[in-house]
């Protein structure tokens, strides 16, 4: 009998199995190539304390990171590519790596920079999937992290202030949809009628992107005039996901964002209550 596989990632919301685009990746492929992975969403049960998760774990074997993750499923036999060409491979490189270079860093901006969608809906979010005290911590600590990849990516010269290296992204990420918008085309798949490798990676990215209720939406507005992407990430989530997902009904999406908003104002207290606490201990001290 084989070793159990075991998926630890962020859990899902707005019709999605996860709101987290690397968690997703993970998912979508293990889907894709018939993996029989346990999914252990995180609760406040959880322990850990970085935040770096998909993490998969067998008898043996602790992997982090999507591209790993993929690389140890392939090794399992657990192989969603094994129908693409030698030059479709080389195309699934080349389109990952334009992902990570030109779509990802808008991604990390759109949920964890940007100070209204942070605030109102990605904080109160995770926060209230982690155990306290660290859930007043480890958003911010999230944030910090993709601030800094993207300032990482970007940051350089001739782009020396936030606004600047902001402005850039978007217009990279917004180039980056155009292009897999062209290649896609009128298919089902990216390389045709099975999905592969690139599917998952494309659905992960964009699943979130497209189905998230953020108050400040430039990269998901231009995303949704890209119908075939859209119509891509429905018909994932129908054919893939419809079974563990359940369906939410406008009404229920409703009471959701109802929640969310509550949650927000908590987290927020919560936040300046710990805020204040500092502020007297350097006091006192």
């Amino acid at each position: 009998m084989a070793a159990p596989l075991e998926l630890s990632c962020w859990g899902g919301g707005w019709g999605l199995p996860s709101v987290h685009s690397e968690s997703l990746v993970v998912m979508a492929y293990a889907k894709f190539s018939g993996a029989p992975l346990k999914v252990n969403v995180i609760d406040n049960t959880w322990r850990g304390s970085r935040g770096d998760v998909p993490i998969l774990t067998t008898e043996d074997n602790i992997v982090s990171q999507p591209a790993k993750i993929l690389n140890f499923l392939r090794k399992q036999k657990y192989n969603a590519d094994y129908e693409l060409s030698a030059k479709q491979g080389a195309d699934t490189l080349a389109y990952i790596a334009l992902i990570e270079e030109k779509l990802l860093p808008a991604v990390l901006h759109t949920f964890w920079v940007e100070s209204d969608n942070y605030f109102t809906v990605t904080k109160p979010w995770f926060a209230s999937r982690i155990p306290f005290p660290l859930s007043l911590i480890l958003p911010g600590r999230m944030s910090k992290g993709a601030l800094n990849r993207i300032l990482l990516t970007r940051g350089e010269p001739p782009l020396y202030h936030l606004r600047e290296v902001e402005a850039q992204i978007y217009r990279d990420a917004k180039e980056c949809l155009n292009l897999l918008s062209n290649r896609l085309g009128t298919s089902q798949f990216f390389f045709g009628d099975t999905p592969s490798t690139l599917d998952a990676y494309v659905f992960g990215f964009l699943a979130p992107l497209y189905k998230v209720r953020f108050p400040k939406v430039q990269l998901q507005e231009h995303l949704k005039q890209l119908s075939n992407l859209c119509r891509f990430c429905d018909d994932i989530l129908n054919s893939y996901f419809r079974l563990s997902l359940g369906g939410i009904s406008p009404a229920g999406q409703e009471t959701v964002d109802a929640n969310l908003q509550k949650l927000t104002q908590l987290v927020n207290k919560e936040s300046n209550l710990i805020e204040k606490v500092k502020f007297i201990s350097i006091i006192i001290l």
